[in-house]
């Protein structure tokens, strides 16, 4: 009995068809990195060179990107002099990643600071921000926490977006501060945004964060937390760039799959100025 002979392509083809997808991949591979250099250029671009301080107040940021190299671009801080005297802090974290992530949030970062030119209640400031933002269509969304420093009497002041609790260390103890908030910028109009008011009347750190710095894929939110106020219980006197290192360092133990974070205001409890 005779046997057909195949009719398939030859070794040859195939291997042809396998070295022209693996060209494919290659370059498909090379174009994701290009938008991810870009991504994170843009990102550092984008974050304040200097933070503004007061005697008395001292600040320090970190900023650290996925270390898989995919999730960069939603992530910033940012703090400016207000009209008033007063200084802003804004820590935020965009919906999303790559350049798009990268180009809104420095949509999200100028929108604030607009707005925080004509009002500084961080409650005013985050529903003009909210409205500014849904007049753009944009399909991506922000959490972000305003706060509102007056040197003057030492009140600090603060509103959420949907963001992740701060952490504040002082000698009397440290609270992960469960503030009520409001839903994040670009999803409804006319929000409304609580504002809760402290004052730092004594020696302590005050410490924004984004999720990446507490939160991975088997490294529950509570957990990472947990872990910040343990670190900024222990180090509250420490200087505010020492302290925001340490904190930073808590995404490696997450995984670091996202990127990263972090703004603390350390306070010697005045006066100010």
């Amino acid at each position: 009995m005779n046997r057909r002979r195949g009719t398939g392509p030859s070794p040859e083809e195939l291997l042809g068809t396998l070295g022209r997808l693996t060209g494919q991949v290659m370059e498909r591979i090379k174009l994701q990195q290009a938008r991810v250099a870009l991504a994170e250029e843009l990102q550092r671009h984008m974050l304040p060179p200097e933070l503004p301080g007061l005697p008395g107040l001292a600040t320090a940021a970190r900023y650290v990107p996925a270390q898989t190299g995919l999730d960069i671009g939603g992530d910033w801080y940012d703090a400016f002099a207000l009209p008033d005297g007063s200084l802003g802090f804004v820590i935020g974290d965009v919906q999303g990643h790559d350049v798009e992530a990268a180009a809104f949030m420095g949509q999200v970062r100028t929108g604030l600071r607009a707005v925080a030119g004509a009002t500084t209640d961080p409650g005013d400031v985050l529903e003009r921000a909210n409205n500014l933002l849904l007049s753009m269509s944009s399909d991506l969304l922000a959490t972000c926490t305003f706060l509102r420093f007056e040197p003057t009497c030492g009140e600090l002041a603060g509103a959420r977006a949907g963001h992740l609790p701060a952490v504040w260390g002082t000698a009397a103890g440290t609270e992960v501060l469960t503030d009520p908030g409001g839903l994040p910028l670009g999803v409804f109009p006319d929000q409304r945004y609580p504002v809760t008011r402290r004052r730092l009347d004594r020696a302590g750190a005050f410490v924004l964060l984004t999720d990446g710095v507490v939160e991975g894929p088997s490294y529950p939110i509570e957990q990472g937390l947990a872990r910040v106020a343990g670190i900024v219980g222990a180090a509250y006197e420490a200087a505010a760039d020492d302290l925001a290192a340490q904190v930073v360092a808590v995404a490696d133990l997450t995984g670091h799959t996202d990127d990263a974070a972090v703004l603390v205001l350390r306070h010697n409890g005045g006066p100010y100025g």
